[in-house]
């Protein structure tokens, strides 16, 4: 089976993730957005104008939003917006884009400047979110804002910075309390104590996503992100099984009872290390066999011929609320492998267009 076909077959009967506006959808129509960039193919335009059509009023409001929820999961999918206004030039899908700017900016912030990540979840910044909220707000300002809040968006990467990033692993924590007060976190640091994979994932494609969106010009804030970025893919690097060519659900316990390599940040990294080779954010002749190599290790270790299935998708995780979710090891490892998820097919169809566009650029 070739990675295309099972793409088409997924594609073929896909229903929506969940019936409001929803960041799991996005993966998959990021997905579309750039097999359709790489092939030219107008059945991934089509798949996505059917999605994101009925949704939206004339006036641009997306229909089924969560009005007042401030989850910031919310504005994953609205990335697909600036290539649906412009390939298609109806008004609806920029007042759209509109739309959702005016709801991030009513987003809770930490009091240093963070989106929480969500209004239930008060003073919490979770790396997943930077993904979710930071490459749409990026290329709205490049586009429509004359880069007025450059400053703002850097700012946040730079807390994520001081606040999550471990010197000794080379990696970043889950998530960050800044009221220090939630039973995951750290009750000196407010970090969450353990490095999970597709949260990594999340913030490594949060950073190249960002990188591509900006202008070049503001050429110090371009290389504080590129250098941002090279820290923490050398990082995670490290930690790749040199079987498999492939990361664990939890990064640095490899060798822990139960631990196993998980598709959705694989994914993620791979997409990231070649989108950001083929950009020159990093080397392309040290980087780009890399990324390949992960890649080809989903499609060899995790995408099942016999059953159309790509496999060993964590369903989800998260921190809390309350004493749920706890961060540990443990936790970790007990939430359910699922196969065909959204969360996971999406980044694979984005690492296979990554993996096609890097080819043709060699």
């Amino acid at each position: 089976m070739s990675e295309l076909n099972y793409i088409n077959n997924f594609l073929k009967d896909y229903q929506h993730y969940k019936t409001y506006w929803n960041y799991e959808d996005g993966c998959v129509l990021m997905g579309c957005q750039q097999l359709y960039q790489v092939t030219g193919d107008k059945y991934y335009l089509e798949f996505i104008l059917e999605y994101i059509d009925p949704l939206i009023d004339e006036d641009g409001t997306i229909t089924n939003f969560e009005f007042g929820k401030h989850n910031i999961d919310g504005f994953n999918a609205g990335k697909i917006l600036y290539l649906a206004y412009e390939e298609t030039g109806i008004t609806k899908y920029r007042r759209a884009i509109d739309f959702l700017i005016r709801n991030l900016m009513e987003q809770p912030r930490t009091k240093e400047g963070n989106f929480f990540h969500k209004a239930i979840y008060p003073n919490q910044v979770w790396l997943d979110g930077l993904y979710m909220a930071q490459p749409f707000y990026m290329e709205y300002e490049t586009k429509y804002n004359k880069k007025e809040n450059y400053n703002d968006m850097l700012n946040q990467f730079r807390n994520v910075r001081k606040y999550m990033y471990d010197p000794d692993k080379k990696l970043y924590y889950h998530g960050y309390d800044e009221a220090k007060i939630q039973p995951w976190a750290n009750k000196e640091t407010g970090l969450s104590p353990n490095f999970w994979l597709r949260s990594m994932g999340w913030y490594l494609m949060a950073l190249i996503d960002v990188i591509d969106n900006m202008s070049e010009e503001i050429y110090e804030q371009y290389r504080e992100y590129c250098d941002l970025f090279k820290e923490a893919i050398d990082g995670i690097l490290q930690y790749k099984d040199k079987t498999t060519n492939l990361f664990y659900q939890v990064i640095d316990h490899a060798d822990t009872e139960g631990n196993y390599t998980e598709t959705s940040g694989s994914a993620m990294v791979a997409y990231a290390v070649m989108k950001a080779a083929r950009l020159g954010v990093i080397s392309c002749e040290k980087y780009a066999d890399e990324g390949i190599a992960i890649f080809d290790g989903i499609v060899k270790e995790k995408l099942d011929e016999d059953k159309n299935e790509l496999t060993d998708i964590c369903w989800v995780a998260g921190l809390g609320p309350g004493e749920q979710r706890d961060g540990s090891v443990e936790y970790y490892l007990s939430e359910k492998r699922v196969s065909n998820d959204s969360k996971g097919v999406g980044p694979f169809m984005m690492a296979y267009a990554q993996k096609l566009m890097l080819q043709k650029s060699l």
